[in-house]
This record gives structure tokens, sequence and C-alpha cells, in this order.
């Protein structure tokens, strides 16, 4: 069922991202039919986080119409839509908010119009749609290389009747980070260092990471890294992290969108060899309710959010406790994208 936590409360804490291709985001539930329950209570969801009349005119005169835009029901999609309906006022729409954790229930909403426009990422986003239209056991679609992501992205989510606008240069993927006092000894920068390294390692992340091909089978395969051990402590939690710092795991997995990592002493190696796939931040649109006006004002942030902002901005307000609201305006006016 849909989120009904006030749209103004802040989260409460990160979204549990693993190591596989559908990275919980909003994990592919199944191809059950959404009740008509669930789908009332998103409704009513909406009506309850509508966006302030007063300013619905924006710089457009007279109000274009009402859109409808969800996140995921985790920090980082909150702040990411609430970008949208700050930037989507400011083009004359009014705006109600609503947050849907359920992907089936988002997916059946975006594509019946219920739903106007929701942030995705776009390897995640490619492959869920992939399992839709080609059955779940299809060859990936994604890569780590972006253009040819976003190409199949968007040819899937045509037949959907949805349209994908352009990816912003912020990119939420999986890390591995060690500790920068180890990473100046051994000289680390990137996971090619490590590999070249021939050091063994024992690695904080998933009790999935042994069998998912961007964890281990990933970095033994790609990097020749040596990795003798995987403890369980989940992914980019702050039993991760403490476990590397205080030296119990000497590699962790982390999120590159994850500004606490430097808190705990810690720097990410770069994924030189690309693992990871282009899971870059991108808004999907119903494809009815799309105009020139809503594609322009979306597609302005998407050459100004980088991966370092998205972090700052997730540490705004996962750790210092702020509005994702207030988050997203402050930062769309300090990048003069609203008056």
């Amino acid at each position: 069922m849909a989120d009904t936590t006030p749209c103004d409360e802040p989260p409460r804490g990160r979204r549990g991202l693993g190591p596989g291709r559908s990275r919980g985001r909003g994990r592919w539930l199944g191809a059950r039919a959404v009740g008509v329950a669930a789908l009332l209570a998103l409704a009513l969801t909406a009506a309850a986080c509508g966006g302030d009349d007063d300013d619905a005119s924006g710089d457009g005169g007279a109000p274009k119409g009402s859109l409808t835009i969800a996140d995921a029901g985790f920090t980082e999609s909150k702040i990411l839509a609430d970008m949208y309906g700050e930037l989507l006022t400011k083009a004359g729409y009014t705006v109600e908010r609503t947050s849907v954790s359920s992907t089936e229930i988002a997916q059946s909403s975006l594509e019946s119009g219920q739903i106007d426009v929701m942030p995705q990422y776009v390897a995640t986003y490619a492959d869920l749609l992939n399992s839709l239209v080609n059955g779940k056991d299809a060859p990936a679609v994604s890569s780590s290389d972006l253009d040819a992501s976003v190409a199949a992205l968007r040819e899937l989510a045509t037949g959907k009747g949805l349209t994908v606008l352009d990816p912003a240069d912020a990119v939420d993927q999986n890390a591995f980070a060690v500790t920068k006092d180890f990473a100046t000894e051994h000289n680390l920068k990137t996971l090619s260092d490590l590999g070249a390294s021939g050091l063994e390692v024992k690695i904080a992340a998933t009790a999935e990471c042994p069998t998912r091909p961007f964890c281990q089978p990933g970095l033994e395969e790609t990097y020749g890294i040596k990795i003798s051990e995987v403890l369980a402590t989940g992914f980019d939690t702050a039993q991760t992290k403490a476990a590397v710092r205080d030296g119990t795991a000497q590699l962790g997995l982390v999120a590159t969108t994850d500004a606490t990592v430097e808190d705990y002493n810690l720097v990410i190696l770069t994924d030189d060899k690309k693992l990871q796939n282009a899971d870059n931040l991108v808004p999907i649109v119903n494809s009815d309710s799309l105009t020139p006006e809503i594609s322009s004002a979306l597609n302005a942030l998407a050459p100004v959010l980088t991966t370092a902002d998205l972090a700052e901005l997730n540490k705004k307000v996962d750790a210092d406790r702020e509005r994702s609201s207030d988050v997203a305006k402050e930062y769309l006016r300090s990048k003069n994208l609203l008056a």
C-alpha cells in the first residue's frame, strides 16, 4: 500500500540497496494485481501531500494543470521528487506529492496516469521494465554504459506509455570503501590498485554478496581482488562502515551517494573498470501527461546535479534531520534553478 507518512516528515534512515541488479530501490515484488484499496490509499496520500497552491502559477501565469509526483519512500527518492515538484511548480503546474514504496503499485500508477512523474534509476529501471516486457529470465539490457542503458530504457518505456527524460550526472551505485590509512599505506586509489596489490581482504557487505555479480564475483573476476571472507553486515549500514573503520574488515560495501563515509575515516576506491551499472537518476513521465514545459523544467536539473551534491543532500536529511522539501528547495536556489 502507499506510504502514508506525512510528506514533510523527515524520512527515517536510508534505503537498503544490495549488490544485485535490482537493488532495493522499490524492488519488484511480482506481477500481482493492484488492489482497489491500495490505489485508493495512493490517491488519498497524494491529496494529503498536495503542493502549495499559492505558488501554483509559477512563471507561467495561470496554472497549467495538476501533476502528481511520486517518490519511492526513501530519502534520496523523496529529495528528487521534491526537486521535481519545485521545478514544475515554477513552470506553472499545481503539484501534488505522494510516496509509494511498492514498485508494482508505482509502475501500474505511472502507466495509468495516476502518477505523472517519478524519479528512477537508469539501469535498475531498464532491467525492471525488461523483466516485465520480456520475462524475468530475459538477458539484462543495462550496463555501465549510460548512453546504451538509456537507449534500452527509452525503447522499453515507450511501449509502456512512459517517457524517459534526461538522466542526471548524479549516479547512485554500489561502491567499495577502505580506511584512508589503509589506502595511503598501500597506495590505493582504485579497485584495480587493490587487485594488483595482492592483498587478501575481508569484505563487510550483504549476505548475498558471494553470489551477486556486482559484489564478490565481480570484484574477483574483474579486478582480481582476493576476498577471504564476507561479513554479513548489510549494504551501506553503520555496522558495515564501522567494521571497516575498526579493522574487522578491510573493504566495505557502501553507496556512492553516502556522504557519511568520510565520518568513518573511509574513502571509496574508484570503480575504474566500470563493474557497476549506470544507475543515474532520471525522471520518468507518463507520456500522456508530458508537455514541452515539463521536459524543459525537469531536464534543467540533469547537468547540474552531481553525485557529490546528492550525497550531501542525503546527509542533510538523514544525519541533520532537515526536511527533504527544504533541502530540495535550498539546493535548487543555490544553483539558480528557482527564482
